[in-house]
């Protein structure tokens, strides 16, 4: 394998997003009531919302969101490898 190949496959990150399930078994309706409960900005909360650009959210932000929301990390995020 090549390097650049190597590097492409580290770069995008196989995360599973799972914050519009949380959302809907907490019953919050919108961004701005999750921004309100989290006290995360909009647009870190847009990013995983939209699942974009994901490897620049903070560990600290999504702690934050868990504690908030009393949920653990992986009911929010996974890592799922290719295989």
């Amino acid at each position: 394998m090549r390097l650049i190949d190597l590097m492409k496959e580290v770069i995008i990150m196989p995360i599973e997003n799972k914050l519009r399930l949380v959302m809907a078994n907490k019953r919050i309706d919108s961004i701005s009531e999750l921004i309100e409960i989290t006290g995360v900005s909009r647009n870190s909360l847009n990013k995983l919302w939209h699942n974009e650009d994901l490897e620049s959210i903070k560990v600290e932000t999504l702690v934050k969101i868990c504690r908030a929301l009393d949920i653990e990390l992986n009911q929010l995020i996974t890592y799922a490898p290719k295989k």
